[in-house]
């Protein structure tokens, strides 16, 4: 018997998900989620805190992150479940670390989408101002909700569509930004997006270290892939191949972008350090002076598209997550019910919760700051009880065979490590309402254990 045929055996039933999925969706579902431009937004903040080094913090924060798709791609093997962390937990750590698990991932998958609705809604209210941005934000939640209920295999369709105008709008940034370099020149040196440009000081580790933890949260979403384990076709194997995949490619995309959008900023890391307000707008500064406002432009619409469609994305996950924690009884058992193979009183529930918490904050002038403050706690919380499955089924339960002690151990303790250090390093913000959302999580499980077995 397999590894995960004997995992399979501890996952509840209940009703099933279609299986429809081939490896093309699953990278499609984690790049969209991810967003392949994704360091657009915070390029600036990075090139302030790393001295100019920015190419190298990706480089880094790749190589940081290969330690949490490893630990999924080897738990996806053994558990290839829906809920993808919430189940690993569950089988390896416990049922009560499951929940845990999945209430700490619930944060993530449920926020993370609000934040994406909503800067699609800003760069729309931007190209139509007058149209509120809440309205754009609204309709943005109803049109991906629609597809995600309409089916896993036709949102992966129309999202591989997206994905593709978002590749192509990166390849003509790609081809612009080389064309500007072999006419004009580098504004800075041509090794300093690896090693600094030198105008605040010489190089600092310190100072890259203190930028991957923030340029991890990057690639916060190919995780979404492990999701899919019960809707994909051709065995669990592939979607391991698919969450490594996901994020080799999205760390080369996102060191070619930071490294030649280094190469043309006319600022120095010095000057954006000392004026935070340029930060934000530092990437398409940049791409404005040096190829010109056609490329910026090009770049917005395509961000403004695509954010709308990692929120798809992850609310397809959130989705999953909360189908798998009904069908577990762990939250209200009516989220386990599917139609036609598709969770759809699981997606409309994250779909309400989602659309509440983005039109409430695209109401604000400061909901942005609010969302963004406390979107990451989650993942990473749940990022940590995954490596900790890791060790609890194979090095300490000694359930999938002779134990490796370099990817059972080495690799997911070095994994943990890294994920706590980065929720050390978040705002005080973000730790305080991650403690208050883990408060309430262990009192609801502890409600469930005082009513008894029968809730089990």
């Amino acid at each position: 018997m397999s590894q995960a045929d004997t995992a399979a055996r501890t996952a509840p039933e209940g009703a099933g998900l279609r299986r429809s999925l081939g490896f093309r969706d699953l990278v499609v579902y984690g790049l969209l989620f991810i967003a392949p431009m994704a360091p657009v937004g915070v390029y600036g903040t990075l090139d302030a805190k790393s001295h100019g080094a920015v190419a190298l913090v990706y480089v880094v924060a790749t190589v940081a992150m290969a330690f949490t798709a490893f630990s999924y791609a080897q738990m996806v093997r053994v558990v290839p479940q829906a809920g993808s962390v919430f189940a690993y937990a569950r089988v390896a750590l416990g049922r009560e670390a499951g929940f845990v698990a999945g209430w700490m991932a619930m944060l993530d998958y449920l926020l993370i989408p609000a934040v994406a609705y909503l800067f699609s809604g800003i760069a729309m209210n931007a190209l139509v101002p007058e149209v509120s941005r809440w309205v754009w934000t609204a309709l943005a939640v109803v049109v991906t909700t629609v597809l995600n209920l309409w089916g896993v295999r036709v949102a992966a369709r129309v999202g591989f569509l997206v994905l593709a105008l978002e590749i192509v709008v990166l390849l003509v940034f790609v081809v612009a930004a080389v064309v500007v370099l072999a006419r004009d020149g580098a504004q800075r040196g041509w090794l300093s997006p690896l090693s600094g440009d030198g105008s605040q000081g010489a190089f600092a580790l310190s100072a890259v270290i203190g930028a991957v933890s923030i340029a991890v949260l990057s690639y916060l979403g190919f995780d979404a892939i492990a999701s899919f384990a019960e809707e994909v076709t051709g065995g669990s194997r592939k979607v391991a191949r698919a969450v490594l995949f996901c994020l080799a490619l999205a760390g080369v995309l996102f060191v070619a972008q930071t490294y030649l959008v280094a190469l043309l900023e006319p600022l120095s890391s010095a000057q954006l350090a000392a004026d935070p307000g340029r930060q934000g707008s530092a990437f398409y500064d940049a791409v404005d002076t040096s190829v010109g406002t056609w490329l910026h432009d090009l770049v917005a619409v395509s961000k403004a598209i695509g954010a709308a469609f990692a929120a798809l994305a992850g609310q397809a996950a959130a989705g999953r997550l909360l189908f798998a924690m009904g069908r577990d009884r762990r939250l209200p058992r009516v989220l386990s019910k599917t139609d036609s193979g598709v969770p759809r009183v699981a997606l409309l529930c994250a779909a309400v919760i989602t659309l509440v918490a983005a039109v409430w904050a695209a109401r604000r002038d400061d909901g942005m700051d609010h969302l963004v403050s406390v979107v990451d706690i989650g993942a990473l919380t749940a990022f940590t009880l995954l490596h900790a499955s890791v060790v609890g089924w194979f090095a300490v339960r000694r359930r999938g065979g002779p134990v490796s002690w370099w990817r059972h151990v080495l690799v997911p303790v070095v994994g943990a490590v890294i994920t706590v250090a980065v929720i050390v390093e978040a705002s005080r913000a973000a730790q305080m309402v991650g403690a208050v959302w883990f408060a309430v999580g262990v009192a609801v499980l502890v409600a469930q254990r005082g009513r008894g077995p029968g809730t089990e």
